[in-house]
């Protein structure tokens, strides 16, 4: 038994097509946080963009930006959020990598990256921790 999104693949579940290309597919959420909400999956299952290859990858960045060029003509704007949840303690409620392509508009209600972390206090940066942890990640893998 497959995901939700591998039952709208197949046919199972209706969706509502947006565009498609051959290693991605591009419909609109059933649950919009604004109208033209819209998502953006492999065609193959993956639950993490790590278990995709390069070539999946790109078609992925074909399809986000086939979907903006669409929804940009008709929501008349060039602005967008594009956002991915990238494993269950990142908020991803199918096991299946998708993007939301949201379009925005001026006075639309959503919001800033920092609204998902309202309590982050903004202070100086501090360049010597980020230096630090840096180098560490830099010699990782």
């Amino acid at each position: 038994m497959g995901t939700l999104f591998e039952s709208i693949l197949s046919g199972q579940i209706p969706s509502h097509c947006v565009a498609q290309g051959e290693s991605w597919y591009a419909f609109l959420d059933i649950f919009p946080r604004r109208e033209g909400h819209t998502l953006v999956i492999p065609r193959k299952p993956a639950q993490r963009l790590s278990e995709l290859s390069p070539d999946e990858l790109s078609g992925l960045m074909e399809g986000i930006t086939v979907v903006q060029q669409r929804l940009g003509a008709h929501f008349s704007t060039t602005d967008f959020t594009i956002c991915l949840h990238d494993g269950p303690l990142a908020g991803q409620e199918v096991p299946h990598v998708h993007f939301h392509v949201i379009p925005r508009n001026e006075g639309d209600g959503g919001e800033t990256l920092m609204s998902m972390w309202p309590k982050t206090i903004n202070t100086e940066p501090n360049h010597e921790s980020l230096a630090s942890l840096a180098t560490s990640l830099q010699g990782v893998i």
